[in-house]
């Protein structure tokens, strides 16, 4: 991190002034416990999202065929971040009382057997069975998941806590890869050999990661901390952050359920095809959000107006993604993938500086550094993602059934400009606060006024 990043995650850390400084290219070199985090974190961030992108070619009509409409595949969508959400909000409070390297592969393992269980689901009869185990198995799958990237956040802060933007933003490579990957992926995979096989092989190579990562994961102790969750989530600052959180979030989230569908009647391709569409966004998310960390750690005082801008793309990349039938422009398929590639490099400009952003303001607020904290951050963003994630969905479903995909995108686009403004008026407001303030503390005539008075008096 740039010096003010320091001072920010590090602020509460004692001074090393006493002790000699390590060479450049020392202090710059990853330690084996360092690589070995990161190699966990990689595999996690890859499996999670290859295994949760892998639906979105085929299983909306997949569903409809099983007597699902639109609306209930947006809620089942929906459900698995409602449970995330649900379970975040827990497991952030008890992360040092459960462990974090246990909670990090307990996670992954329940993760893996639910996407294998889900494969199972097309010998169903159709209707409300079908659509009932979808929900359990989908909430299964999210308590999973919910454990292990509690879990995996916070260790990787512990890990790297002076470059921590930098780290995750490196990470989102392997995040943007199992999004690249899921869609194309899942489309061969099902046009090939049908329904399981693409789940049943995934979830595999799930369950095959969780005893490696058990081997090389290190085991962080931590002392619990009295911080609570209600406090730091009640600070003005870290608020608005969430609400961010949320409103991206919610944007990817309309997407899951809606997107697949609209490129198959608008343009009329093959669901093999389908997947390669989803590449716009994955792809430009994972290349530019290694960049964006590492500007977000050398520039920190840059942060704010990256969450403010890339809010404000996002909701531009929504509004001609249909486009808004108000611009009276025709949707194409070129214009639609660049829309989307324009999406990915703005949630990535939003998302990433929100965890420094966040720790930051705890430090400032007096929160005790440790892991402790680092599992409420990490529960509470991964919380509210999920809440964005289950009302971008079920909304997204509903509004596209009642007002086609056009108006229901523009909608959502609206939600993030709404967040782009609030943002950037507390920032501005904040600002000319604290320069206001920083001026009533030390007037410009205090000094020449002060050595006016001492001259009269000798």
């Amino acid at each position: 991190m740039g010096s003010r990043a320091a001072e920010g995650a590090g602020s509460r850390r004692p001074s090393d002034d006493s002790m000699p400084e390590a060479p450049a290219e020392e202090s710059r070199r990853l330690t084996r416990q360092q690589l070995f985090t990161m190699a966990a974190t990689a595999s996690i961030n890859f499996s999670s999202m290859i295994c949760y992108s892998i639906l979105g070619p085929f299983f909306p009509a997949e569903a409809e065929k099983k007597g699902a409409s639109n609306g209930v595949v947006g809620l089942i969508f929906g459900c698995f971040a409602l449970v995330n959400f649900l379970s975040s909000l827990a497991l952030g409070n008890y992360l040092t009382h459960i462990g974090a390297k246990f909670m990090f592969a307990a996670g992954m393992f329940v993760s893996g057997c639910a996407t294998i269980l889900f494969g199972m689901l097309d010998k169903v009869p159709s209707g409300p069975m079908f659509i009932g185990l979808c929900f359990l198995v989908r909430a299964t799958d999210a308590m999973g998941f919910a454990a292990a990237m509690t879990a995996s956040s916070a260790i990787l802060a512990k890990a790297f806590p002076n470059n921590i933007a930098t780290v995750l933003g490196s990470l989102e490579i392997f995040t943007g890869l199992g999004l690249v990957l899921g869609p194309p992926l899942g489309g061969f995979l099902y046009q090939s050999f049908g329904y399981e096989i693409p789940f049943i092989t995934l979830g595999c190579i799930v369950l095959t990661l969780v005893p490696v990562n058990m081997c090389i994961l290190p085991k962080y102790d931590s002392i619990p901390s009295k911080d609570s969750f209600w406090k730091l989530v009640l600070l003005p600052k870290v608020l608005l952050l969430c609400l961010t959180i949320f409103s991206l979030s919610a944007c990817l989230g309309f997407l899951d359920p809606t997107m697949s569908l609209f490129i198959l009647k608008q343009f009329k391709l093959p669901a093999g095809y389908v997947g390669l569409v989803f590449l716009g966004l994955a792809l430009s998310y994972s290349l530019a959000s290694p960049l964006l960390g590492l500007l977000s750690d050398k520039l920190p005082y840059l942060r704010k107006w990256l969450l403010v801008i890339g809010s404000l793309m996002t909701a531009v990349s929504f509004f001609m993604l249909g486009p808004a039938p108000v611009l009276h422009i025709e949707s194409q398929l070129w214009m639609f993938v660049l829309m989307l590639v324009l999406l990915g490099f703005s949630i990535g400009m939003s998302a990433i500086p929100v965890f420094p952003e966040i720790l930051h303001c705890a430090y400032e607020n007096g929160f005790e550094e440790g892991l402790s904290l680092l599992g409420l951050v990490s529960g509470l963003l991964n919380a509210t993602w999920s809440l964005g994630a289950f009302a971008g969905p079920t909304l997204g479903g509903f509004l596209t059934e009642k007002l086609g995909f056009e108006w229901a995108s523009a909608i959502q686009g609206g939600w993030a400009l709404l967040t782009g403004l609030v943002t950037g008026i507390f920032y501005i407001t904040e600002a000319t606060r604290r320069s206001s303030s920083s001026s009533l503390q030390n007037p410009p005539g205090n000094n020449e006024e002060r050595s006016h008075l001492m001259g009269n008096e000798t």
